[in-house]
């Protein structure tokens, strides 16, 4: 009779801690650098709030300066979730440990659907620049080495129209080319004249004077709406794959399936929420590894060459 009800208690102990130890104290969600770190912190409270309700979990921002600190948080599993990853810094976190997280959905446009945005540079509104020939010995910026957009694509386009590589600023076309730090400072450089061009991300879709519909334009015109008055857009790249939501492995599967529903909860019941968070107006989309896949690849050969 004691050796049941010891086994009884052992395994009701046991039921409790496994319950307990499979709800975090705190989770953390982090952000990519390359905004305004307040207006980034204010556009994701409202998730903080969301999951603090519907799963009793407090949820930490974890506010970065860069692409890399996001990068390197989820693969040192200090980060949970990410509400907007970039697809190159998805495909970093992707080739150095391809179990480390799980894509929860691509961000699709609320406009037409689309799920794809460009790359695109911009000069100011009145200068002379007209294409990407014009821009010979011109000051250029990309925004942060792991941004997609910021780099990754229109590196890999100005070597194949110009020639050379960033290191020999493509064969001396630029007369400088630097990293301004993310898309908001490559915006403001611009305008400020301390780059006559620089790359920066848009959806291309929707109202030009509201920056259209998603991307850095798009965050940065809801706090100055006269941007597009004062820039041109003179460039835009083939469709990127649009960033994803991704949620990290390292949580416990019955937690992670929870916060996974909570999340398209949010999508679906407070869709301007989740927009704000994903930097336009914006849903969550079914896809699969596959569709970055081009990303992955592209990352790799440019791995590759720069050894």
């Amino acid at each position: 009779m004691k050796m049941k009800l010891l086994s009884y208690l052992l395994l009701t102990t046991s039921l409790t801690f496994n319950a307990y130890a499979s709800v975090p104290k705190s989770i953390s969600l982090g952000i990519l650098g390359g905004e305004n770190a307040e207006a980034q912190i204010g556009n994701n409270q409202c998730v903080v709030e969301f999951i603090r309700n519907e799963l009793g979990v407090e949820t930490n921002i974890r506010n970065s300066s860069d692409y890399n600190s996001v990068i390197q948080g989820l693969l040192g599993k200090h980060i949970d979730l990410v509400i907007n990853m970039s697809p190159k810094a998805f495909a970093e976190v992707h080739l150095n440990d391809p179990n480390s997280v799980d894509i929860v959905g691509l961000i699709a446009d609320n406009t037409d659907n689309s799920r794809g945005y460009h790359s695109v540079i911009v000069v100011k509104a009145d200068s002379q620049y007209n294409s990407i020939d014009d821009l010979r010995n011109s000051t250029f910026a990309f925004s942060d080495p792991n941004s997609t957009s910021g780099y990754l694509v229109p590196n890999n386009q100005l070597e194949q129209q110009i020639g050379g590589i960033m290191d020999n600023r493509y064969n001396g076309f630029f007369k400088s080319i630097s990293f301004s730090g993310g898309h908001e400072q490559n915006i403001m450089g611009v305008i400020n004249g301390q780059f006559d061009a620089a790359v920066t991300a848009s959806s291309m879709v929707g109202i030009e004077s509201m920056g259209y519909s998603a991307g850095a334009l798009h965050r940065f015109a809801k706090h100055n709406p006269e941007v597009m008055d004062k820039i041109r857009i003179i460039w835009k790249s083939p469709l990127i794959a649009n960033g994803s939501t991704i949620v990290s492995n390292n949580l416990n599967p019955e937690f992670k399936t929870k916060l996974v529903t909570a999340v398209k909860k949010l999508d679906k019941e407070d869709n301007e929420c989740f927009s704000k968070a994903a930097g336009g107006l914006r849903h969550l989309a079914d896809t699969s590894i596959e569709e970055y896949q081009s990303v992955i690849d592209l990352v790799k050969a440019t791995k590759f060459v720069q050894r």
